[in-house]
């Protein structure tokens, strides 16, 4: 597969080592031109003849990231850094003649930037894992590290379609959306985070890429004069009230858009802030007296406003947010803030090197003044995620977790401010304040009633933990949290008791593949399936099966050399989830006792990757289990006895697909059906079942029952369709 076409990435001439030296002096006068010289030179020698996918020198890639780097304002041992950066790693220098050459400073930071390839790990998505985990420790230390790196992931997109291998191009691409674009957004890096984005995207998915600029192309023909006007009459109302103001108005990028059509089930037709307008003022005061003349001119829209001043975002990200209803109808979204709350939204932790004091470098008091709030705080919640222990799999798990959710803000009953990731519930808030209270929780009151552990907090809430004498944590509470820090504290705990469990699971995924390629695990030896995964008895591979860290398919494989191919792809293929004895293969969690029947609900067609709950039926058919948003789960709220907190094994998020159910309002139009289904096709999913219902003149009603491998899986669908202009809108199945 040809690499994609990259709209906007242009092949920059390298910055030549004056151009360089003079871009820093620029901002800081002070600079030491000698250290710059010697680092130009030194990475030059040092990568020598290497070359770049490109086919350029490999030396003018820490020269470009460096000269992004210079784009803000960094000091000159971040710059240096940047110039260094791949040297231990690619050359055959040291960190001891880095230290000796360029201080002990720099050589801290080349080491942490470093990406650690020759750690000893036999699996590659482990040695990644692991390469987070030191990463994420360096970065918490130094912040000048995460810029470095940044910058390095940014350069090495924009030159990503220079990689002939697409398995390679895609994983670099996933790998920075998972974790480099979360990470430069937690520190508020928003340009660098914006293109990330884009240029990641444009790999993994151009198709619906494609089609979103197109509907973008349209609209800009449509409603590019009514921005213009909306800009002028915002700034002319302002004018008129004497707020000195600049007013423009800004595009959704593409990403952003295909996000928020994963997120919400609305069509691209009912977003609202496609276009949003950004006021920028004097002073705090003048925000807040520009939100006045606002609202005064324009209906506001109810529950669309935000104060970000008052209570900033964890990346000191402050700005008023408010949508009104103005010209022609139009929902207009606004973002009002001073010139220097916009420096800090675009560039945040960038943004408060300043020369003070003769010297240049970060003004921590300036930072404080902007927003008051530690730029690596996310950061140092995945080091204590760290320091409960786990395997470098579930620190990327909770890495991401920490890293892609918005945010909510409760309070402690004594007035105490807690920001907790949106969707947060209160066992997170329990371990947010401190992980003894989270393991002794045992009820909450939330703004002084008493509420399940199963509730999401919401802005403004207060909430009260009432605790037990000693820790008790349930197997199931892991479903009840969705921060980092909660589920690595609750994993600590139930580490040990829970290994009887894996074990069970493991030797029954393991019996059934074998049983699928007509062997018999009685009559072999387990032995050579030892070395590779690192084990040291029967059990503990089938632990290892049973949390995913190897597959039947690999035991078996390593067991059989020999097993022709036929008979390792009928005992490895992916599974389908059905109900009956095999479902307990699939889900586990409280209250399944041995010999309980376990069904699916039809009504929401849970799927791997939902939350889950279970019910248990009032007329004997056992426990059925429903996704925690299922419409049905409201007949069942007053019986709390019938409830079961329950979770997916990973053998059901590894090796399976399960059935959902889609309900699309398509434009009844020749081939548009036929369209649709394609859309389904190429997104990865399988149409098992199909009814339309609801047809009329221009839109008609259509049910597709698709087999997915998880529910990020049929979110891409659901997304991908929704980009599609036939579509109208796009619903899942809940009941």
């Amino acid at each position: 597969m040809p690499a994609p076409v990259v709209p906007g990435v242009v092949r920059p001439r390298m910055l030549r080592q004056f151009e360089l030296i003079e871009k820093v002096r620029s901002y800081d006068p002070t600079a030491d031109e000698a250290i710059l010289n010697r680092a130009y030179v030194y990475a030059m020698r040092q990568h020598g003849s290497q070359k770049r996918a490109s086919g350029d020198p490999y030396f003018a890639h820490p020269i470009e990231v460096a000269g992004i780097l210079t784009d803000y304002r960094l000091d000159t041992e971040t710059i240096v850094t940047a110039l260094l950066h791949d040297v231990i790693e690619d050359t055959d220098a040291t960190r001891e003649q880095v230290a000796e050459l360029f201080g002990a400073e720099v050589a801290e930071l080349v080491e942490g930037v470093t990406k650690l390839s020759k750690l000893e790990l036999s699996q590659e998505h482990l040695r990644q894992a692991e390469n987070l985990r030191k990463f994420i420790l360096a970065i918490s230390k130094d912040v000048r590290v995460l810029l470095v790196k940044l910058a390095d992931r940014l350069h090495n997109m924009r030159t990503l379609h220079f990689i002939k291998q697409a398995a390679k191009r895609e994983r670099i691409a996933r790998e920075t959306l998972d974790i480099y674009g979360p990470l430069a957004r937690s520190i508020g890096v928003h340009r660098i985070c914006e293109e990330l984005e884009e240029l990641a995207f444009a790999h993994l998915n151009p198709v619906a890429r494609n089609a979103i600029l197109r509907r973008l192309e349209t609209l800009r023909h449509e409603q590019g004069g009514a921005v213009s006007l909306v800009s002028q009459e915002i700034a002319a109302r302002l004018d008129t009230a004497g707020i000195p103001a600049r007013v423009f108005g800004r595009e959704k990028h593409a990403y952003s858009i295909w996000r928020k059509l994963q997120r919400k089930s609305i069509g691209f037709s009912q977003l609202s802030d496609i276009y949003a307008f950004r006021v920028i003022v004097e002073n705090e005061d003048d925000c807040y007296r520009a939100l006045g003349v606002i609202h005064r001119a324009w209906p506001s829209v109810p529950e669309r406003f935000k104060d970000f001043i008052s209570t900033p975002k964890r990346n000191n990200y402050r700005s008023l947010h408010t949508t009104v209803v103005g010209y022609r109808g139009m929902r207009i979204e606004m973002q009002i803030r001073t010139e220097a709350m916009d420096r800090v939204a675009e560039e945040g932790v960038a943004a408060h090197w300043r020369y003070k004091n003769e010297s240049y470098g970060f003004d921590a008091e300036h930072q404080k003044a902007a927003g008051g709030r530690d730029p690596l705080v996310n950061l140092r919640h995945l080091v204590q995620v760290l320091e409960h222990g786990g395997d470098a799999e579930e620190l990327v798990e909770h890495a991401k977790l920490e890293m892609f959710l918005d945010q909510v803000f409760v309070f402690t009953p004594k007035g105490q401010l807690v920001s907790l990731p949106r969707g947060a519930m209160p066992l997170d808030f329990a371990y947010a304040v401190h992980t003894d209270i989270g393991d002794t929780t045992i009820g909450v009151k939330i703004n002084g009633e008493l509420k399940p552990l199963r509730t999401a907090l919401a802005n403004g809430d207060v909430v009260e933990v009432i605790r037990g004498g000693k820790p008790v944590v349930p197997p199931d509470w892991r479903s009840l949290t969705v921060t980092g820090r909660a589920r690595s504290a609750i994993r600590r705990h139930i580490r040990q008791t829970e290994r009887d469990e894996f074990v069970r699971l493991g030797r029954a995924t393991v019996d059934q593949t074998f049983e699928a390629a007509g062997k018999s695990r009685k009559d072999v030896s387990l032995r050579p399936a030892f070395d590779r995964f690192a084990v040291a008895s029967d059990d503990d591979l089938f632990e290892a099966v049973g949390r995913g860290r190897a597959t039947p398919g690999q035991v078996l494989e390593t067991v059989f050399p020999g097993l022709r191919a036929d008979e390792r792809e009928a005992a490895t293929a992916r599974r389908r989830i059905e109900a009956g004895a095999g479902a307990r293969l699939y889900v586990r969690g409280g209250g399944l006792t041995p010999g309980v029947s376990i069904h699916f609900g039809e009504c929401c067609s849970p799927v791997p990757g939902d939350r889950i709950v279970g019910i248990i039926e009032a007329d004997g058919r056992g426990l059925t289990v429903h996704t925690i948003d299922c419409q049905t789960l409201a007949h069942y709220e007053d019986r709390e006895e019938l409830w079961r907190d329950l979770q997916w094994t990973p053998e059901a998020e590894r090796n399976t697909v399960a059935r959902a159910r889609l309900t699309a309002t398509i434009k009844n139009a020749p081939g548009v059906l036929g369209q649709v289904c394609t859309v389904i096709g190429e997104a990865g999913g399988n149409i098992v079942g199909l009814r339309m219902h609801h047809r009329q003149s221009d839109f008609f009603g259509v049910d597709f029952d698709v087999e997915v491998t998880d529910a990020r899986h049929l979110t891409h669908i659901s997304a991908a369709l929704r980009a599609n202009p036939s579509v109208e809108d796009v619903e899942r199945a809940k009941g």
